[in-house]
Order: C-alpha cells, then structure tokens, then sequence
C-alpha cells in the first residue's frame, strides 16, 4: 500500500499479510510493517510496526467519523469482535467520547469475556449480538465475519454504525435493510464499490466520503441513521508513520 503526502513530506510504502485463522490463534489475521522513505531522494529512513499503526490509524478514522455523525448525547457504545481492532477502537472511544455502557460480543464468547477483564472500564459481556446492539447509540463492527451479523431491525433509529470488517467484495457484516436504510460514509468511493461486499451486495448508494464531510461540501446528517464503511487508505498509514517518526526524531 504505496502512499505520497505532499502536506507531509512523507513518502511510505505498507506490506500486509492477511491470513483467516479458521480457529483462533494468538496471531493476528492481518499483519503489518510500514516502510518510511525520504521523499527528496528515496532513502529509507525507518522500518515501523505496521500493526500498531493499521490498529491506532483505523479507530482513529472511526472516531472522526463518529464525532461527525453520532446522535447527540450518545450514551451507549457496542463493540461487535473482540480482536486487535476492538482493543484500539474502545481506546480511542472511551479517551474522545463519555459513554454511560459499553457492551461486547464477540463470536466466542470467552474472547469477549478476556476483553472486558483487560478494559479500564466496566464492560457488559452480551449473550447475542442482538443484545449488544439493541438500543446501542454507537455501534462498532470489527469482526472477521463473511455473512451479515448486524440487522437493521435490531438498530436504534439515527444511531450510528462504524463497519470496519468485511473487507472484502464478498464478505458482508451488515444486512440489506440497514445498508439501504442507512445514509453511507465511506473513505473511498473507488475502495467501496470495488472492495466492501457491504456496499456492493446491497447495492446501497453512497451518500459522501468522510473528506467531504471534513472539508464541508457534504452534511454530516447525525440526526439520522448512518453507517462509515471503513476499508482503510494507504495515506493514513503515511500521515501515521510521519507523525510517530517526527515524535521518535524529536525525543532522540
């Protein structure tokens, strides 16, 4: 995943190996390491733990578009999945946001069961994913699943949906009824329609990037129901190398 910013003056290429682990494992499904070059003359300058930054990029782009789209006075937050991008999701959420209830499910339960141990905060283990989401504010879905796990009849009217899973063209977290009942973020409307079986499968329409959003050419809509179909940019991966380079440079 090759990347150039300009703004940053950083130039980075990611490599990422993505294996389905059919039973679970202490490895992680998808690993990483990201390559810092100098833009001026092509010399790499670092070698960095490219699954710390994916982990921290990804939930720091779900809070973003939380903070844009999420109903005013959120008060519960659910987390479907308990793998590396459960633990950096409920980091940045429970540090930017106040939730009064954060829920868990995850597919095995004692996956769920070991994350609310490690939790700073108290964490509710649900049963189903239908009892985490029932009447959830914010809802995060960090699964590996390849069928729908998330039903738009269970979803509260004007939450919001951070759906990080499902990156692939036939792979689906989110049923057609929420898709097509939902107004779409993406980060990409090139990656959506070629990479989300979410997006593709449902034939949902997309509503705006999370740049447009930022940048003010498209609303943010938080009164309504939403869903940000996340799939990643090599160019947050840069901006993150950058950042935690110039951080390393200056303390040396």
């Amino acid at each position: 995943m090759p990347a150039y910013s300009a703004a940053d003056d950083a130039l980075t290429t990611k490599l990422v190996t993505f294996y389905e682990h059919l039973k679970d494992s202490s490895v992680p499904s998808h690993q990483a390491t990201v390559l810092l070059f100098d833009p001026s003359n092509g010399t790499l300058k670092a070698v960095m733990d490219g699954s710390v930054i994916t982990a921290k990029r990804t939930a720091a782009v779900s809070a973003i578009a939380t903070k844009l789209l999420m109903p005013p006075f959120a008060e519960v937050l659910c987390i479907l999945g308990a793998g590396v991008q459960a633990y950096s999701h409920y980091d940045i959420f429970t540090e930017l946001f106040t939730f009064k209830e954060v829920r868990i499910w995850n597919r095995t339960k004692d996956r769920a069961v070991q994350f609310a141990s490690a939790a700073r905060g108290p964490v509710r283990v649900c049963a189903s994913a239908q009892e985490a989401v029932t009447g959830a504010d914010v809802i995060v879905t960090v699964t590996m699943a390849t069928a729908p796990i998330l039903f738009g009849d269970w979803v509260k009217p004007g939450a919001h949906i951070n759906a990080v899973g499902a990156s692939r063209p036939d792979w689906r977290e989110l049923d057609d009824e929420l898709m097509k009942n939902s107004v779409l973020f993406v980060d990409s409307r090139d990656a959506a329609l070629t990479e989300s079986g979410d997006v593709i499968l449902s034939g949902a329409e997309i509503f705006a990037e999370l740049g447009e959003v930022l940048k003010g050419t498209k609303p943010a809509l938080p009164e309504k129901t939403t869903v940000f179909k996340s799939l990643g940019m090599a160019v947050e991966d840069t901006v993150a190398a950058k950042f935690v380079y110039d951080a390393w440079s200056a303390g040396n």
